[in-house]
């Protein structure tokens, strides 16, 4: 009897033991947050020395080998996971522009990615592109050594459509004609794009609202090759330097502008990866925990909100759990850092269509898209309340001026979607995993606006909020870690309804 008590006892000890590590770990977690976060420091290097992070440049493959390098360097297992290749890559490098005449003046402007820089420091006069075939024959001999300025307002998107430029300028036309009213219009192709270009022009100018969008077309770029790529810049220019350019063309004042802009191209293909990292589980190896974020980036800036925001919490938290003791979670926890988000959420996808055994036995999968606000809180299901609030324990008093709460959801289950918007958190939503995300908020009133630095050249490292980032990479780390450590895998049936034949959707 004697010695069943002491087993009793033993056993007993060991669960609290066990409890206590688990608490131990969270409160060296916000310990470190508070005396030693380095979440701005992965992110100055990751924005201000690689920089934006196209898949295909060099900046991106560079991205990759620091994540996978600080990852093993902090004890964690590293997989590179091949998820596909484009045909050419893209380094962008400096750009210059400036207009003379009876004023000068340096013009703010930008191009796609995957356009043409200019051969060295260009300049020439300024013409308006003619809108008839007359109007293009009489200003035929004129084109050569100019630049030209187009119509319509740019929204990021090249305009070099030199493989299909006639069926597409129908197609962009008929749409328009049949468009309902001027916002379901599409921008139109210069119309005489391919004649101007053989006339010997330098570059075609469009409009451009502030802050500067520069995007690359995804459909195009899968069809070039490093023996048939654009070749005639592609300018994006503040909507403003563009109308007073255009007025003194109009009113024949002599303009003169010269760029200088550095494009350059690579010969493919170029391989691509997600950098995944392990902290293995020491009970249920087979089951997870996930974070994930997307490492590719558009590179006009240098993708430190979009998405900067989400990969540097998301190394700190590895980081922060495996200094404090947190390398034998029961449950494995994967950071993910995705390739081709931008390019139509490649990376997420891939891994998803790849490892179809494992999404049952994921408990929850975390996604950071959405700039560098504070996460503050988790709304879930009413049967993981008491779990998740246990999981957050502390975190409520971490920051006095940034409050974490734990609230319930009271929406009813739903069907598992067949689409769920535009970030990596997509896929598994889709095949039926949850994919409950934080909180994004600004509690401390800065009025940040991501969709005035989304995809523009405002996004740099000056616009994230250190004070939030931090924060948020302590409170991520310890509901990340302590859910790695519950009793039990988070249950899915108060968020989807569960069909079987649900479940495998791609």
């Amino acid at each position: 009897m004697k010695s069943l008590q002491k087993l009793l006892f033993l056993f007993l000890l060991s669960i609290a033991s066990i409890t206590f590590a688990q608490n131990n770990v969270s409160r060296k977690i916000m310990e470190l947050g508070r005396t030693d976060n380095r979440t701005m420091q992965h992110l100055d290097i990751l924005t201000n020395r690689i920089g934006g992070r196209l898949i295909g440049s060099d900046a991106y493959t560079n991205a990759e080998n620091w994540v996978a390098g600080l990852l093993k360097s902090w004890g964690l297992e590293v997989e590179l996971e091949e998820v596909g290749e484009v045909p050419v890559g893209f380094n962008r490098g400096p750009w210059f522009g400036r207009m003379y005449g009876d004023e000068s003046m340096t013009l703010n402007f930008v191009t796609p990615s995957y356009t043409s820089g200019t051969k060295g420091l260009q300049r020439g006069p300024v013409l308006i592109e003619p809108k008839s075939r007359r109007e293009f024959e009489r200003m035929k001999g004129k084109l050569e050594g100019a630049w030209v300025l187009i119509e319509g307002k740019s929204k990021g998107w090249p305009i070099d459509y030199s493989d299909s430029g006639d069926s597409l300028r129908a197609e962009v036309i008929k749409h328009n004609e049949n468009a309902k009213n001027d916002s379901d219009k599409i921008m139109e192709p210069a119309l005489f794009y391919k004649e101007m270009k053989e006339a010997g022009i330098l570059g075609i100018i469009q409009a451009a609202p502030v802050p500067l969008t520069a995007l690359y077309d995804r459909k195009n770029l899968s069809k070039m090759s490093f023996d048939h790529l654009p070749d005639l810049p592609d300018i994006k220019l503040d909507e403003e330097q563009y109308k007073k350019i255009r007025d003194k063309v109009e009113r024949r004042e002599f303009v003169m502008l010269e760029f200088d802009i550095r494009n350059h191209f690579k010969p493919g293909p170029v391989k691509y990866h997600n950098v995944i990292g392990y902290i293995r589980g020491v009970k249920h190896p087979e089951e997870y925990v996930m974070s994930g974020c997307h490492l590719d980036a558009y590179d006009v800036g240098s993708g430190a909100v979009d998405c900067g925001s989400g990969v540097a919490p998301n190394l700190e938290m590895a980081r922060l759990i495996m200094a404090a003791g947190g390398n034998k979670p029961d449950r494995t926890i994967l950071f993910c850092f995705w390739a081709g988000e931008e390019f139509g959420l490649l990376g997420s996808k891939f891994w998803v269509e790849h490892h179809k055994d494992r999404l049952p036995h994921i408990s929850n999968y975390f996604n950071r898209d959405g700039g560098p606000l504070a996460a503050s809180g988790l709304t879930v299901p009413e049967n993981w309340y008491e779990d998740i609030r246990k999981c957050t324990e502390g975190l409520e008093n971490y920051d006095p001026q940034i409050p974490f709460t734990v609230e319930k959801d009271s929406l009813p289950a739903r069907e598992i979607p067949l689409n769920e918007g535009g970030s990596d958190h997509a896929y598994f939503a889709m095949n039926g995993v949850p994919t409950i995300t934080f909180k994004n908020t600004d509690p401390l009133g800065t009025n940040f606006s991501y969709l005035e630095i989304w995809h523009t050249n405002r996004d740099l490292y000056n616009m994230s909020i250190p004070h939030y980032m931090e924060y948020t990479s302590v409170t991520q780390a310890v509901t990340l870690y302590n859910v790695a450590n519950l009793k039990r895998l988070l249950p899915r049936d108060q968020i989807y309804i569960q069909k079987k034949e649900s479940m495998n959707r791609n």
